[in-house]
């Protein structure tokens, strides 16, 4: 995969994980653990991303 698919994916995936943790913050009894789980995830995907792009 080229840099900038793989940056398009890690874009699409952090978009993705956005609209999960909303949805499950939608929710009046949402899972604490796993929204946190899902927050982890998005940063570490912003890490990523700023990484592969400061790179570029």
């Amino acid at each position: 995969m080229t840099t900038e698919g793989h940056v398009e994916s890690l874009e699409r995936r952090h978009r993705e994980l956005d609209r999960k943790i909303e949805d499950e913050m939608s929710h009046p009894s949402h899972d604490d653990l796993y929204v946190a789980a899902l927050k982890r995830k998005k940063l570490e995907i912003k890490d990523e991303l700023t990484r592969m792009l400061s790179e570029a």
